[in-house]
Parts: C-alpha cells; structure tokens; sequence
C-alpha cells in the first residue's frame, strides 16, 4: 500500500498528463492529466469509461493497444505507443500520443497510460519542460566529482621548513642570501656501523656510493671520509687530499686509517664517530621545494646504498629531508585512516538518525565533492599541500555532515506531517535556509580569520577552508534540494534506534537544564573558577620530533646518531664584511675563533666548523704538524700563501672567494623551538657584545627557520581568534539586532575556546603548529550549533510560543545535528 500511495505522490507532481484505467474505468489521474483536459477534479473523471474521451473512430485502435500494453511490464525499457484524439471536457479534440504498460494496483491489474500533445513534442517544448534544476544539480554533483580528482594529480605535497613562513620573513630572507653562496644546511646523514669500516673493501665501497650519488641530478655534494679533505703536513708545506685516499689503499693499514680519520678536525664526531664504531656520509641535495621529490631523493639514496651491497652497514638516516619525509608519509598515512573513518562515521551516523538510503547516498556523493574541490583549490592557487592542509578533509566532512542533519532533520519532520515531494523539500528550506546562510557565513568568518595569521599555511587552510564551508552551504541548500523534490516520496522511517534514541539523550540533557537551571550555572562557574588556571600551564612550543612516538624509525635513528656523533639541527653564524679579503684578516679570524670556542662550551652546541679552522690546519700542516702552530698566523700575508697554495674543495662550503661572506656552522643538539630561540638569544647577545670590527652578523640556517615559526605562531593565534570572535559577535548583531541576544549568542562561541585551552593546560599539551588552528575551527563549529538553536528558539518565541515551550521544540529539532556535530 505504502508503495502505491508514494507512487500516487510522485505522480501528482510530475508535469507529465499520467493516468491508471482498470477494466475501462479511471483509477487515478494525476492533476496535469485533468488539467490538460479540461476537468476540475478527478471526481468528474472517476465515473467516466476511458473509451468516452476518445472519438469514435479512434476507439478500436486504443482497445487493441490496451491489449499490447498488458503486456509489457512497467519496467521494461519500451512502452507500447500510439496516437488518438481526445475529447475534452469543453467538447475540443486534442490529438495526443499514449504511451502504456502493465501495472499491479492494489493487488489489481492496471493499465498505465501517460499523454504527449503535438505542443509536447515540439523541440522547444521539449527543451523548455526538462526539469533543469535537477539536470543542472546532477551536472554539477558529477562535475565536481570528477574535475578535481584530474587536478589533484598535480597537487604539490610541500612540507619544507620555508613553507611555514612569509617569503620576507627576516629568517628566510637571510637563509635566501646564504644559500646564494654555501649548500644548504638540510641533508640527508646516513649512518653506517660495523665491523672493518676502515677496510679497503668497505672504503672502496664506500667512495663508489659517494661517486654514483654525486652524479644524481638531485644531489649538490657528497660528503664522506672518502671525499672530505683532510691537510697534513708536508716536508716543504701541507697536502690536501682525502681523508681516506682510496687511491693509496694499498699504503696504509685499517688501523692507520681508522686513528687518521679520527684524529682528523673535520671529520671527529661528525663523519667518524668518538670511539670509531661508526662512520657517516652526508648528502647534500639541491634545493627541493617538494615533499614528494625529497620521498623521492631518499628511495634512491637508499637503492644506492643497496647496489653498493652497504644496506648491512646502514643503521640509520635523519636530517631535515628525513624529517621531512616522515611527516609526509604520516601525513598520507592518517590521511588513508581519517578521511575514509570520518567519512564512514558521518554515513552511519545519517543511517543511525534517519535510516534512509536516499539520504546516505547522496551525503556520501556531497562529502565527496565538497572535500575533492576544496583540495583542488591549492593546485588551481599554486599552494602547497602540508600538514597543516591535511585537516581539511575531515574537518569539511565533519561540517558536510552537520549541515545535511540540519536539512534531514527538517525534511523528516515535513514528512510526519504528511508532506511530500517538492511541498516536503519547500517546507524543509523554509526551517533551514536562513540558519544555514547565516551558519555559512559566520563559520566562514571564523575560519577566514585565519587568514590574518602570518604563518602562510595556516593563512591559506583558513581562506581555502572557508571557500569549502561557502561550497556546503551552496550544495546543501541549493543542489541537493532539487534531488530529494525529484525522489523524496516515501516517509521517512521511524524507528527507535536512531532518531529515539538521540531523542531520549537530548531530552535527558534538556529536562536537566530546565529543572535545575540555577544548579547547572553554578557547576558550570565553578568548574570554570577552578579549571581556569591551568591556562597558565599552556607552553607554546613546537618539537618536530616529539611529533613522532619514541620508537618510531625516524626518531630511532636521530637519537642513535646524535648519540654517535652530534647534534642533527643546525644555526650558521653568517659574517659579512663591505671589503674584499676581510676574511684573511688575522684579528678578524681570531675574533671567529674566539666565537667558536665560547660557543661550543654551551651544553646545545656539540661542534662548530669555520673557515679559521682551515686556516689553522694548513699553519699546522705547514709547520710539520707541530702542535702549538695550531693557530691563526699573525702574518695576513702568510694567510694569503697559504689560500694561494690550498687546492681543496671544502673551504669554499665556508667563504666565498672575494672572502667577504663567511659563516660558522654550528651542530646542534635540541630540536624544541624555545630551546634554539633561547640559543639564538645567547648567540646574539655574544655578538653584540663582542663585535668585529667592519663585520657585520646575522644568524641563519634551518634552526633559525624553525624557532621564529614561534613567534609568528603565537602572533597568529592572538590575531585570528580576536578577529573570528569580533566578526562573528557583528554578525550575530546584525542577524539578531540586538546586543544583549549578540553577547549571549557568543557565550557558547567562546565556551569550546576555553575548554580547549584548559584541557591543554591540565594535559601539559603543547600550542604548537598542529593545535595551533583548534580553537579557530571549534569556533567555526559552534557559532553552526548556536544559530541553528537560537534562530528556533527566538523565532517561535517571536510567533507567540512560550520560552520554555520554544526551547523543547527547537532542541527536539536543532538539538539532534547540534549533537551529531
């Protein structure tokens, strides 16, 4: 019955003339097949037989295909057709094409029969009766399924450490101008442990890696005890040459080789370990601004590494591409695990509530096209995708998701009160749209404010998430509509376990607040009092390897090498001078020393490296290796002979050849951004109080890149949340028109905000890169709850229904997505 009475429904408002006859007798008429003929109501159709509309001479010709359409079935592909003239009821003739089929009413055979008049047949006609609204939501569902996913193969997986900053940052602009004239502090080390690692087998295995890395595309410099220089000292002077010269294997023994390597300055602690266990090889790439080419420089150091049967020896890899590459692949991998999981939550939570098929496909199609086009934005804008972009899946389904129960939830209590179709969908939008519009508008003002943040991907995630939260908004409450008007007959189910069940919580939770209204309010202040403090505990600090868990691989292997050699952060020190040959000077190399030796008693720094250290060892060398000529020369002539006489390569990675730039390059032993700006204080502090005449100094390096993401962090999150909550509260203003209605509206706005912060305190959880845009996103959710249920609640109110009465009612309908959300 039920079947019948929702094919009655559709049928009613199809724009097609159809009709059911049962043994000669009209059954049904739908209102456009009276109308086309004339009649007022189906009452004067009932008591007339069929064959009377038709003229005589067109009457034996409609029997036989009466006859025909019996049998065919109502869902075959082809309907048997022929043509009559009608009889109207003001007595015209009407020329029509039937079209027939077989049908089952009531447990009784029927015949089915739909008209198409000359007039229908026409193109025009044709064109304009298309229902366009429902071809043009299907259009653009399909479209924006599929467009984007062709633009999404070029999307750009870039989580370098410049990407967190504006391009005229200090940090970056001075990394810029150093990269101009030195490799890049971010590397690949790759540590090797091992028994004979100063073989000639192991070292000739060694050098051929350095060799075939050396000569990838991708890769700047290799740097290993094979290619390191190393100055010892001659009968006439000093030799520069390698540090383990493969070409002379067959000079030296392993021990030899082992105690020269670990003698060596340059090499100690760096490239061979304290107690000579273990050595390592540095990889210096070319720059690469993409996560996926860095994934990719890695696979193949490692596919290296294995032809040169080394894979044994490998025991750990870390840098800053390391890094990099870790979060990548965590990023993909929670992506692979949240996207689906949020996705598959939100479906079973609309089955849960509404248990419709309907309503689960098509939220499933909109999660879809909302997450994939709001993506697609970074590749059409040329932004890079980061961690800080791979929250926008969830958080759209999660906000796609709320919206749609918003709309459900109306279109199931249209359907109890026996709406149906297009009357159904009408009476739904007119409960919803203006909540949605201002819901839409408010969260994206909330997550546009962070737009204000200085950090560019969190300025970026918040503009392009608030284009994402405008594209629900159009698709819920203007594409989807047009859908269930063409398909939403059937009445919504209730059942007990979805909708009764949220039912009974919300009510549970509802009944508490009106009876003991002034014993909630005082729980709520004084837990408020008394968990307020803990905001206090809140450190803002970001540690990219606390990202990972003790015992993952990466930060395994940067403890192993750090443990082995030094520190795997790094600050340069840069030194510029106006003068040509500055950096000859003997007062000004010394003054460079002295630097080095304050700097490395700090408990952060294990080792620095600078072009004094050169000009040391080459005095040394020269001086037949004499231990007290391992110091800079008074002479900057001497100095100047010595540079003439050097043919190495490595002293260039520390001066440029007009020596007029340098830098000190410092290891570094802490990764938190506190820790390396505290460093970069003490660094700075050293330097102004003890300048070098005509120098000028900065500090730069992926060290300095990672601790001003601090400060800039904390910029962003004053500037983002004052600005969300201002242009929500003038929102709320201007949709309210009151103040008072404003500033309440704003209490369950900043309520998540606190809450947040509190849990962070009392947890010990870091403000970091990661939470830094919670507080943000959970206002632009709950500003989506608080306009829905306030707009119920002042609307009924306005209508004359009691505050109590107008709470009940709008928490039995808003408070179901609030819940859901």
């Amino acid at each position: 019955m039920q079947d019948e009475e929702t094919r009655y429904a559709k049928y009613d408002h199809d724009r097609k003339p159809i009709a059911i006859q049962h043994d000669g007798m009209f059954v049904y008429a739908n209102p456009a097949f009276i109308a086309l003929l004339g009649f007022s109501s189906f009452d004067e159709l009932e008591a007339l037989p069929v064959l009377d509309l038709v003229v005589d001479r067109n009457r034996e010709r409609l029997r036989e295909h009466f006859s025909d359409a019996r049998q065919v079935d109502r869902t075959a592909k082809d309907y048997p057709k022929t043509k009559v003239t009608l009889l109207c009821r003001d007595g015209s003739h009407l020329v029509v094409q039937l079209h027939s089929c077989h049908a089952v009413i009531d447990g009784e055979e029927t015949i089915e029969f739909s008209l198409t008049t000359e007039a229908d047949m026409q193109l025009k006609n044709v064109f304009l009766r298309l229902p366009w609204k429902f071809y043009f939501s299907v259009l653009f569902l399909f479209l924006l399924t599929v467009l984007p996913n062709g633009l999404l193969l070029n999307l750009n997986i870039n989580n370098t450490p410049k990407v967190y900053l504006p391009a005229d940052a200090p940090s970056v602009l001075a990394d810029n101008e150093l990269r101009k004239y030195f490799p890049s502090d971010q590397a690949v080390l790759l540590l090797f442990e091992g028994v004979a690692l100063y073989s000639e087998g192991f070292a000739t295995a060694f050098k051929e890696l350095a060799d075939q890395l050396s000569a990838n595309p991708l890769i700047d410099d290799v740097i290993n005890m094979t290619t390191q220089d190393h100055i010892s000292g001659t009968a006439d002077g000093f030799l520069v040459e390698p540090l383990v010269n493969v070409k002379k294997l067959d000079e030296t023994r392993d021990s030899e080789r082992q105690k020269r390597a670990y003698s060596d300055r340059f090499a100690k602690n760096i490239l061979v370990s304290r107690d000579g266990s273990a050595v390592a090889m540095l990889v210096i790439p070319v720059e690469i601004n993409s996560s996926l080419e860095r994934l990719d420089l890695e696979n193949q150091i490692i596919a290296a590494v294995d032809r040169a049967n080394l894979t044994g020896y490998l025991k750990g890899i870390a840098g800053q591409i390391t890094t990099d590459v870790a979060q990548m692949r965590s990023m993909l991998r929670d992506n692979m695990i949240f996207i689906p999981a949020t996705t598959i939550i939100g479906l079973s939570m609309i089955w849960w509530l509404f248990q419709r098929w309907l309503a689960v496909i098509v939220a499933g199609v909109v999660i879809g096209v909302v997450v994939s086009s709001t993506v697609a934005f970074y590749v059409l804008f040329k932004q890079p995708f980061n961690l800080i972009s791979s929250i926008i899946p969830p958080l759209l389904s999660a906000l796609t998701v709320a919206a749609l129960v918003h709309l459900y939830n109306a279109l199931h209590y249209a359907s109890k009160r026996g709406l149906i179709g297009p009357e159904r969908v009408a009476s739904a939008l007119k409960e919803v749209s203006r909540p949605a519009f201002y819901t839409a508008l408010t969260t994206v003002a909330g997550l546009a404010s962070l737009g204000l943040s200085p950090i560019p991907p969190i300025k970026v995630f918040g503009l392009i998430s608030a284009v994402g939260v405008a594209l629900i908004y159009f698709i819920v409450i203007h594409v989807v509509p047009t859908i269930f008007s063409r398909f939403d007959y059937a009445d919504w189910p209730h059942r007990k376990a979805g909708l009764a069940a949220m039912d009974w919580l919300l009510g549970r939770l509802f009944h508490t607040g009106i009876r003991y209204p002034v014993h909630v309010v005082i729980i709520v202040f004084v837990s408020l009092a008394a968990t307020l403090p803990q905001l206090a505990n809140i450190v803002v600090e970001t540690n990219i390897q606390e990202f990972f868990y003790p015992d993952h691989p990466m930060r395994k292997a940067t403890d192993r090498i750090e443990r082995k050699l030094v520190g795997t952060s790094s600050l340069d020190v840069v030194l510029k001078s106006s003068e040509p040959g500055t950096f000859k000077q003997p007062k000004v190399l010394n003054a460079i020393r002295d630097f080095q030796r304050w700097v490395e008693k700090l408990p952060e720094v294990d080792k620095s490296i600078s072009m004094a250290d050169f000009i040391e060892e080459m005095n040394w060398g020269f001086n037949a290796e004499s231990k007290k000529y391992r110091s800079i020369p008074d002479s900057e002539a001497l100095i100047s002979q010595y540079l003439l006489v050097y043919d190495g390569n490595d002293l260039f990675d520390f001066v440029d050849e007009e020596y007029r730039i340098t830098h000190i390059n410092l290891n570094v032993n802490v990764h938190g951004a506190n820790d390396l700006s505290l460093l970069i204080e003490h660094i700075r502090s050293y330097l102004s109080n003890n300048p070098i005449a005509g120098v000028e100094s900065d500090i730069a390096g992926f060290g300095r890149l990672f601790a001003d993401q601090e400060d800039l962090l904390i910029e962003g999150q004053v500037k983002s949340l004052f600005g969300a909550l201002g242009l929500i509260f003038l929102l709320m203003l201007i949709q309210w028109r009151s103040i008072g209605s404003a500033l309440l509206c704003m209490v369950p706005n900043i309520s998540p905000i606190l809450i947040i912060f509190i849990i962070m305190g009392f947890f010990g959880l870091w403000l970091d890169m990661a939470t830094a845009m919670i507080a943000s996103v959970a206002v632009g959710i709950a500003v989506d709850d608080t306009i829905h249920v306030y707009h119920g609640f002042i609307g009924r109110v306005r209508r004359g229904i009691s505050p109590v009465v107008a709470l009940v009612k709008t928490y039995r309908q808003a408070g179901r997505a609030v819940m859901t959300t």
